[in-house]
């Protein structure tokens, strides 16, 4: 019963960081009707866009991330998040992809967890992904008797190191596009509501 209990509660507050971090992206069209109503300056609306577009950008993937500490049980990964625990049943895995973001530092990878419940959880610690991995093993074992397997991703599964060498590259280099058009296109539409 307390695992359903932790369940709902990380649903909540994963829904709870999302809509927080949707909405910091969507500020500056709240600020187009007083800028056009001339309350607000419109070149304020170009710096609201861009500092919520990098707030944002920053703010949403870290949302679900694992932070210490952490604790591992035979079936469940429980993490500390920025919106709280979390704890995925590791018996129960639907979904796993890989999300990868991009600094000066080169690639930053996460492994995006979920399980039957709806919890998500952003793996990123060496211990996790080891133990991930054998559950991974674990349930396409079981699938040969009828239980469905989760759906891995070709990236995640590269990642994990189940397909070596197979879809890393070509993953990276969609994120890569994936993330300079829409940065761009968000440019964009920030530039166009101020009336630039």
């Amino acid at each position: 019963m307390a695992v359903a209990v932790t369940t709902s509660r990380s649903v909540a507050r994963a829904r709870m960081g999302s809509g927080l971090a949707v909405t910091v992206l969507l500020l500056p069209l709240g600020g187009y009707g007083p800028a056009r109503a001339g309350l607000v300056p419109e070149d304020a609306l170009i710096v609201l866009g861009l500092l919520c577009g990098l707030v944002g950008a920053v703010l949403l993937p870290e949302l679900g991330e694992e932070r210490a500490p952490f604790r591992h049980s035979s079936s469940y990964l429980i993490a500390r998040t920025l919106t709280g625990e979390r704890s995925v049943d590791l018996d129960r895995i639907t979904t796993v992809r890989l999300l990868t973001t991009f600094s000066y530092s080169g690639a930053y990878r996460c492994l995006s967890v979920r399980d039957s419940h709806g919890v998500r959880l952003g793996v990123t610690t060496e211990r996790s992904r080891r133990k991930l991995r054998r559950a991974i093993e674990k349930a396409e074992a079981n699938a040969a008797r009828g239980v469905p397997a989760p759906r891995v991703s070709r990236a995640a599964r590269a990642h994990l190191g189940l397909d070596p060498g197979r879809g890393l590259v070509v993953h990276t280099v969609l994120a890569f596009v994936f993330l300079t058009v829409s940065g761009a296109l968000y440019v964009v539409a920030v530039l166009r509501l101020s009336g630039q």
